[in-house]
């Protein structure tokens, strides 16, 4: 399974080379820009920026706290979290090549001592019982078959009391999800749970749940206002287009469609360890 997420989300050349390119393209210098600029670039979950400051805002952070990021990608969710709340955010990803670019990233902001990105695994995270004060997953998890693993890690890494916010997409009860989408070519590497799944699961790995929001009816505003009449993509993000190339036109109206049928939902689990 790693190995058909890895080949994914990985492509040709270095990836921060090509995003520098990508940007320089259209006149913009990497270094010039702020972590707000590169929501196009690094936070390509549902409703980019503003999904993280929201899930911020629940997190409680202070300048003291030590972040986890499960699932970092380009690392533009740790990069928010530690520009605005002033704390150090580690990130771990599957991707060798996107933890690569996301150390890059960071660099070009002036934020690597903010932030420090692993390659690793979700269900066997490389760190001590009780290292962090606060974790957080963002559209990680529906690679992941051994969810039950991936939480447990989390609560384990997590020391008692500190919080955690998974913000992921769901399978919901419109019938199957359409592929390809932005984390899976085709339903092999795709791994959704079910709202009622994920209570069980982050139960079961020691969380007390706290609130769940389902966000789904502003996802599908946010993806509608970056469309044309009929469905037409507008403005393609960078990166998207790096990662995913000439499918990601269809990734999106597969996406537009899953959401308005309720095929997919887009949910947050504030919990806490």
């Amino acid at each position: 399974m790693t190995g058909g997420v890895k080949k994914h989300y990985s492509g040709s050349g270095s990836l921060a080379d090509r995003i520098a390119g990508a940007l320089r393209a259209k006149g913009l210098e990497p270094s010039s820009l702020t972590p707000a600029d590169f929501e196009a670039v690094d936070e390509f979950h549902f409703r980019g920026r503003a999904a993280t400051l929201e899930l911020a805002s629940l997190m409680q952070l202070t300048a003291a706290s030590k972040v986890l990021d499960i699932g970092a990608g380009l690392g533009g969710v740790a990069r928010t979290l530690a520009e605005t709340a002033g704390c150090h955010v580690t990130g771990i990803d599957l991707t060798p090549e996107l933890c690569a670019a996301a150390a890059e990233i960071s660099g070009w902001l002036g934020m690597s001592d903010q932030t420090e990105f692993i390659q690793g695994d979700a269900t066997s995270l490389p760190f001590a019982d009780g290292a962090f004060d606060a974790a957080i997953t963002a559209h990680a998890a529906m690679n992941i078959p051994r969810k039950d693993r991936m939480y447990t890690e989390a609560r384990r890494v997590l020391r008692p009391g500190g919080s955690f916010v998974a913000y992921d997409i769901l399978q919901g009860e419109g019938g199957a999800m359409l592929y390809p989408a932005p984390w899976a070519a085709e339903p092999s590497i795709s791994h959704l749970a079910t709202p009622q799944e994920m209570r069980t699961l982050l139960q079961g790995a020691g969380f007390t749940l706290l609130k769940t929001i389902d966000s789904t009816h502003d996802s599908l505003r946010w993806l509608e206002q970056r469309t044309a009449s009929g469905g037409t993509v507008e403005a393609v993000p960078v990166t998207a287009k790096l990662l995913f190339g000439t499918n990601y036109r269809e990734m999106v109206q597969n996406q537009l469609r899953a959401l308005r049928e309720r095929r997919m939902l887009t949910c947050s689990f504030l919990c806490e360890a």
